[in-house]
This record gives structure tokens, sequence and C-alpha cells, in this order.
């Protein structure tokens, strides 16, 4: 069967408009696709809550307290924020001057800690300078994270690692947390005083295991002497 002209022009006419509407159909049905989707939004991991404000539990210097806090507070990535240990190296070495805080309910536990014979030539009791060099058997100042337990010459000891330019080199001087003789309580009571270490912070036997047990995983450390 033939069709004439004009019938083929009604027909062509009536396929045309049925490309250009399912044409129409596609350009408005995709960006209608498109925007009922819902917008990414990054995923955000909330950190742990730890002391609404800034004033310093009982027996640490508020300036102290707050150079710690800053310390933590400008290191989002560090994931355990309950407890750090604030180190007073304005103290004597006979003093409790290693500070466990509990971020979340401001109780504090202290334990003696020996400093490193470069810092205290005169082995006074009393840091008198800090050093981040290699063979200076000194105390380094900064903020410290712990890190791995390994089994040492003093037995299971713990890493740490420094994260400021005045304490980067701490993992590479080997300077960890360990136990020492010269760091128990007895030796303070008899001298005034607790022996030094070669940099590190070493600590009587009970002390070292509360220290590492509460300040594990990652925890931070913020070690200074303030005038």
């Amino acid at each position: 069967m033939s069709l004439d002209r004009r019938e083929m022009l009604r027909m062509g006419s009536v396929g045309a408009s049925a490309v250009l509407l399912s044409s129409a159909a596609s350009s408005v049905g995709l960006p209608a696709l498109v925007f009922r989707l819902p917008p990414a939004t990054p995923a955000t991991v909330p950190l742990p809550s730890t002391l609404l404000d800034s004033s310093a539990p009982a027996g640490i210097d508020p300036r102290l307290f707050s150079k710690a806090k800053a310390a933590l507070d400008s290191r989002r990535w560090i994931a355990h924020r309950d407890v750090i240990g604030i180190v007073d190296f304005a103290a004597a070495s006979a003093e409790p001057r290693f500070h466990l805080v509990n971020l979340l309910d401001g109780s504090v536990v202290s334990h003696r800690v020996a400093h490193g014979r470069g810092s205290d030539p005169d082995h006074s009791g009393y840091v008198e300078r800090f050093s981040n060099n290699f063979g200076s058997e000194a105390s380094s100042s900064g903020a410290y994270v712990t890190a791995g337990l390994y089994d040492g010459k003093y037995g299971t000891s713990m890493k740490v690692q420094g994260l400021d330019w005045s304490n980067n080199n701490a993992a590479s001087r080997a300077i960890v947390i360990h136990n020492a003789w010269y760091a128990e309580d007895q030796v303070a009571e008899l001298h005034g005083k607790l022996g030094r270490s070669e940099g590190c912070f070493a600590f009587s036997r009970a002390s070292q295991w509360d220290v590492m047990s509460r300040l594990a995983d990652g925890r931070l450390i913020y070690a200074d002497k303030l005038a």
C-alpha cells in the first residue's frame, strides 16, 4: 500500500514530535534525578570529651597545664585524649613532678622521674638546660606521644616520639620510659635527689608500670621547665 505525499508528511511530523517529546523527557528527567540526590557530606568523628575549661588541677603550674592542653588540642590526630602526662622540670627530682592528669574528671596521680645527666651536669637535682642533640645525654622539652613496648636493658620499656623541634630526635636518641634503680623512692629519701638518666624518663619500677598503663596507645606527654 502506497502513501501519498500528504500522508507521509503527516506521519513524519508525528514521528518528529515523538522524538522531540522523548528528548525533552530525557532532558527534564536527568536533571530531576540529579537534583533529588542527597548532598554528599564528609564523615565526621567527634573527639572524646575533655575538661571543658582550662583551669589547672591542684598542684600543677597553670601555665604548664595550659601549654600541655594546647599541645593536645593542636594535634587532633591523637585519638586517646582522656589522660596526659605533664612533666614539670622546674621541680627537683626528689619531688613527684611527672603528673598523670585525667582530663575527664580532673584527678591527678604524680610520680618521681629522673632527668638526663646532660641537663644537670653538677648533679644538683634540678634541670639546668635541655638539649635535643645526639650525645648530649640531656632531657628534651616539648610534646611527646607514646609508642610501642619493647624488652630492653631495663626490662619492658615504652618508646616515645618527639613532636616538636625541641625533641624531634627523641626516637633516634632512644629516649624511652623505663625503670632504674637510681629512680627508686629510697634513693631520693637517702640522697635528697634521684640519680640521672641519659635523657630518658626513668622511674621506679612501680611508677613506671603505672605511667605506662595509663599513657599507653599513643597518649600525649608534655615536658617543660617554666621560669
